[in-house]
């Protein structure tokens, strides 16, 4: 019986994806960042027993600007600031290299 070769998830995706720093590698780590803020978003929300319709006019925006949002889409600083402070959530913008936070809220 011939061994496998496993591989580990980095190793995975520099395969599949290419390096970090290529093109295709850079906007999937983008999309998979925005997704997950996306996803926090949504479960706070859940957690605070608040539609996406209540939350939009907690912010001031339509049902389906929130649903956008929890979807990864049309995401900036501000508006990730806005929801978490509307939901009276406190976030922290964590850059790694220097140890730096930013609070969002």
């Amino acid at each position: 019986m011939a061994s496998k070769k496993f591989y580990t998830q980095d190793e995975a995706k520099d395969i599949l994806l290419g390096k970090v720093g290529t093109p295709v590698r850079d906007n999937y780590e983008n999309d998979l960042n925005l997704f997950l803020i996306g996803e926090a978003i949504k479960r706070t929300r859940m957690e605070k027993n608040l539609t996406q319709e209540a939350l939009g006019k907690l912010v001031g925006v339509q049902k389906a600007q929130i649903s956008r949002i929890e979807n990864g889409k049309n995401l900036t600083l501000s508006t990730i600031s806005k929801i978490f402070k509307a939901m009276g959530v406190s976030a922290k913008l964590e850059i790694a290299d220097n140890g730096y936070q930013v609070a969002l809220s």
